[in-house]
């Protein structure tokens, strides 16, 4: 515990020293944090707010929306003032409760489109039971534990993080407190750590990539069984946004966790973990709101309540 306590603060190197390119670079993720507040809030805003969208598919929406909105709060915030301050010092704490919660909404989201995998194929596969089969006492559930294996490897990984000895450089060479870079600075052995990073990350990859599969295979026999083209392309419109949801999501995380260690580099992972942190959560509105008829017709409907609420407020 003695060099533990050694290091007190960490610096977050960030992509580049250069004033110019740090600008733009502020510029460039802050106009992404907007939208990605903008999108992923206002989807909430909307699913509240909308009866029509008031049935399981679009509670696990806009708890994915209210995710990714906390998901890119812990880092962008952050990062976004060390491009304008020449000091990009992070406390030892604020370091630990920034990657204990990056692990947890990053892990909350693996289990939640899972989820969201399952819900799909209960609706489609025996649409006339979809009220009973996905009632509150079953989405509740799988949403609490969710949040529960997040919260669960976040502890597992930020407890065995900041046990070890950083005794040497506090220099952190990436925009956010993630385990690979702060591991890279620590002068102690590492490589339980590591095992630990790639099993559990491969655990959790496999198990929830399992149930997309599986719910995704039982969804094909449903679609072969139909008969109504029309039928088949709603099918395919509402499954089509969630499947690329989950595509870009785990393609992303595997890249960054599931690897040889021969492979890694940090800048390469710094790139990576933006990626799926900060953009990801601006794309997911987009992907989820333009293939969905139902969306887009309650935004048509909000649009037109404040149309006629400032068509009142004008004629007073």
């Amino acid at each position: 515990m003695k060099n533990v306590t050694e290091v007190t603060i960490f610096v977050l190197k960030g992509f580049t020293d250069k004033l110019e390119l740090q600008t733009i670079l502020f510029c460039l993720f802050l106009t992404i944090y907007l939208f990605t507040l903008m999108g992923n809030l206002g989807l909430v805003v909307l699913v509240i707010g909308d009866s029509w969208l008031h049935n399981p598919m679009y509670y696990f929406l806009s708890v994915l929306s209210s995710l990714d909105a906390c998901y890119s709060s812990v880092v962008t915030p952050k990062m976004l003032v060390n491009f304008l301050l020449e000091n990009k010092a992070i406390s030892f704490l604020g370091c630990a409760a920034q990657m204990f919660l990056f692990i947890t909404f990053g892990t909350t989201e693996c289990f939640l489109l899972a989820a969201m995998a399952y819900d799909r194929y209960v609706a489609i596969y025996n649409p006339l039971l979809y009220s009973v089969n996905m009632s509150p006492r079953v989405y509740v559930p799988l949403i609490i534990a969710s949040y529960l294996c997040g919260i669960l490897n976040a502890s597992v990984h930020t407890g065995a993080a900041f046990s070890l000895s950083f005794c040497a450089s506090n220099e952190i060479k990436h925009v956010f407190c993630d385990v690979p870079p702060v591991l890279a600075i620590s002068c102690s052995d590492t490589h339980t750590n590591q095992l630990l990073v790639s099993y559990f990350t491969g655990v959790i990859e496999t198990v929830t990539i399992l149930v997309v599969l599986v719910s995704y295979g039982f969804i094909l026999l449903a679609i072969l069984r139909m008969h109504s083209p029309e039928g088949r392309r709603k099918v395919f419109s509402t499954c089509g946004s969630h499947l690329t949801g989950v595509s870009i999501y785990y393609g992303t995380i595997f890249c960054m966790y599931v690897r040889p260690s021969s492979s890694y580099s940090l800048d390469h992972d710094m790139i990576v973990s933006t990626f799926y942190s900060i953009v990801i959560p601006m794309l997911n509105p987009i992907i989820y709101s333009l293939r969905n008829k139902d969306v887009k017709e309650a935004m048509i409907r909000l649009i037109g309540k404040i149309e006629g609420i400032n068509k009142i407020y004008f004629a007073h």
